[in-house]
């Protein structure tokens, strides 16, 4: 059972708390709790948190660790005050130093999807989404010409994943087709897709891992025979050689990674903000 509880505590939704904060524990070969407190945006709110803080830590019998990414000072007061837990507060950390150092004042915005809803690139954003969702594994070819990348490969390899974090994290129309038998018996890739060569990125995966992930899906069948992964996944990397479609293997990778990967080698400006 875990032994320390961590808190992410934030008066937006917490998702830079807790990234901040994964990225950090993963240096460390620590067994903990971890609890995200979003939305700590006034003082009742702030109470409730210390009170579910200080809870953990009388359980524990431990200091519990908090992150915290607060722009409301007067919550911020209530947890410094009152929290019995190891404090590691962002914005003092990275925020002030950064007032300094350009001789400008912080907004104190709360959170990054403040007013997003109402601006150019998160509207760009749900556009992609839905492109991706439209055009996932092959179901339409309408308007895949418009489309960022094209992610191939053969069921189960990742591409629907990656394709959605692409749109949500980057507002890239990433379509995904599949390369299937048919494709491998005709020694050529879907038609719908040659005249797309350049937007083409392949995705492969050790066959030992596609079985264990098909066989969760259909067990004991040919699909997810390993004799049957082992083939797909040969002639598959097969095809992205011959056509020269640029890949890689997910079999270790996460999506994060994968996404990355890809932005390098098709549209590395998206890597710059």
């Amino acid at each position: 059972m875990p032994n320390r509880t961590v808190f992410f505590v934030s008066d937006g939704t917490g998702i830079t708390a807790e990234t901040f904060g994964h990225a950090i524990l993963a240096q460390f070969e620590a067994d903990l709790q971890r609890v995200r407190l979003p939305f700590v945006d006034n003082v009742d709110k702030a109470h409730q948190a210390v009170r579910q803080i200080n809870h953990a830590g009388a359980l524990d019998n431990k200091r519990p660790i908090v992150f915290l990414t607060l722009a409301n000072t007067d919550v911020l007061q209530v947890i410094t005050s009152h929290c019995h837990g190891m404090l590691m507060d962002m914005f003092s950390t990275f925020v002030h130093p950064l007032e300094e150092e350009l001789g400008l004042k912080s907004n104190h915005r709360i959170g990054r999807f403040s007013d997003s809803s109402r601006s150019e690139q998160y509207q760009s954003r749900i556009e992609a989404i839905n492109f991706s969702l439209e055009h996932d594994d092959g179901q339409s070819n309408r308007d895949l010409e418009n489309s960022d990348v094209i992610l191939v490969g053969v069921s189960r390899s990742g591409k629907t994943p990656t394709s959605l974090y692409l749109a949500m994290q980057y507002g890239l129309k990433a379509s995904n087709y599949p390369l299937i038998p048919e494709d491998f018996e005709r020694q050529d890739l879907p038609p719908v897709l040659k005249t797309q060569r350049k937007k083409l990125f392949g995705l492969t995966i050790q066959p030992e891992r596609l079985s264990e992930i098909r066989n969760e899906r259909r067990p004991n069948s040919k699909y997810a025979s390993l004799e049957n992964c082992r083939h797909e996944v040969r002639e598959a990397e097969a095809m992205m050689r011959r056509f020269g479609i640029r890949w890689l293997s997910t079999t270790t990778k996460s999506i994060e990674e994968i996404a990355t990967t890809i932005l390098q080698e098709l549209r590395p400006e998206r890597l710059a903000y």
